[in-house]
């Protein structure tokens, strides 16, 4: 099976203009199995996958650093060529435990430094007390100008070669963009055919923000019906391309202008999400794809779920 070249997009305030392939894999929590995650992640590597999604709540740091160092020492890739992305955790998301909260995450990589790092979520907890979902009464002040110049500091000293955020509404964007010297270069939020993110995406696009989707699928939740993989006029747009409706979704982050982070450990379905770049949607499918109803899937991290966490932004 021969590997694909991915398109890369510009990074804006990374050192030395880094560039960010379009497509990435995801590794959220179900990714706990090691001998599951590094036989799938040299099989990415080998069709071609190049960028990495993982945070220090997913668990699956370590299995993705043991991966990524094998195939380096396999030669099927350099550190060059990779991009590695990881998340600050709400525990540590306090200005003076970034810096060693980054440590931890590189030396379970095997890493000397990210490409990416970003705040999970745009909450703090008490320090040391991991659960999840977070109770509501661990959590503290987010001193988001605090946090933000510690995550700056971490890009100074070359730890990491961009700094962003997730889970950031355009509201608490605004506020960050008030403070930052270092503006962030990517929010990572959830983002699929029935979550477009409209408002967002427009606002990140104004103010050169790179957007990654996680759930491009719209999987990551076990609630009912999947509005995307289970929709009838996606079939239908599809199959009049001879595609799947993953490839569909995929291919229409791609013509949005975003970069997106899929989860698939099967082989072949992580080549078929590979094979969106020779063939474009038609106008007619934009329009269909524009009716689809929205809601949001992810409601947060805490329990219960906190009424001001997205600003009441759709």
């Amino acid at each position: 099976m021969a590997s694909i070249e991915i398109p890369t997009m510009v990074l804006p305030n990374s050192c030395g203009e880094q560039r960010v392939p379009v497509i990435g894999m995801g590794s959220a929590p179900d990714f706990t199995c090691k001998k599951d995650t590094k036989e799938a992640v040299i099989e990415a590597i080998k069709q071609g996958y190049r960028h990495f999604d993982t945070a220090a709540a997913y668990g699956s740091e370590q299995a993705l650093g043991e991966a990524l160092n094998q195939a380096i020492h396999l030669r099927l890739v350099t550190r060059q060529q990779l991009f590695v992305t990881s998340k600050l955790w709400v525990t540590d998301n306090h200005p003076h435990l970034v810096l060693s909260a980054l440590r931890k995450s590189l030396r379970s990589l095997q890493l000397e430094y990210l490409d990416l790092y970003l705040i999970h979520w745009p909450l703090s907890s008490q320090p040391g007390k991991f659960s999840f979902p977070i109770e509501v009464e661990d959590l503290l002040p987010f001193d988001m100008k605090g946090v933000w110049e510690a995550m700056e500091e971490c890009q100074k000293l070359g730890l990491t070669r961009a700094i962003g955020v997730s889970n950031f509404s355009v509201k608490k964007l605004q506020n960050l963009l008030s403070v930052a010297t270092i503006p962030p270069a990517v929010n990572q939020v959830e983002m699929n055919l029935a979550w477009q993110q409209k408002k967002l995406r427009e606002f990140c696009k104004a103010n050169g923000i790179v957007i990654t989707a996680f759930s491009p699928l719209r999987k990551g939740a076990s609630r009912g019906k999947n509005e995307v993989m289970e929709n009838d006029m996606l079939k239908e747009i599809a199959e009049s391309h001879g595609k799947s409706i993953a490839q569909v979704s995929l291919r229409w982050l791609y013509e949005e202008g975003v970069t997106f982070v899929p989860k698939s450990y099967d082989k072949e379905r992580m080549n078929q999400n590979l094979h969106i770049f020779d063939w474009a949607l038609t106008k007619e499918d934009h329009h269909k794809i524009n009716q689809i109803y929205q809601s949001r899937l992810i409601g947060g991290p805490t329990k219960p779920q906190l009424s001001d966490l997205w600003d009441d932004e759709i």
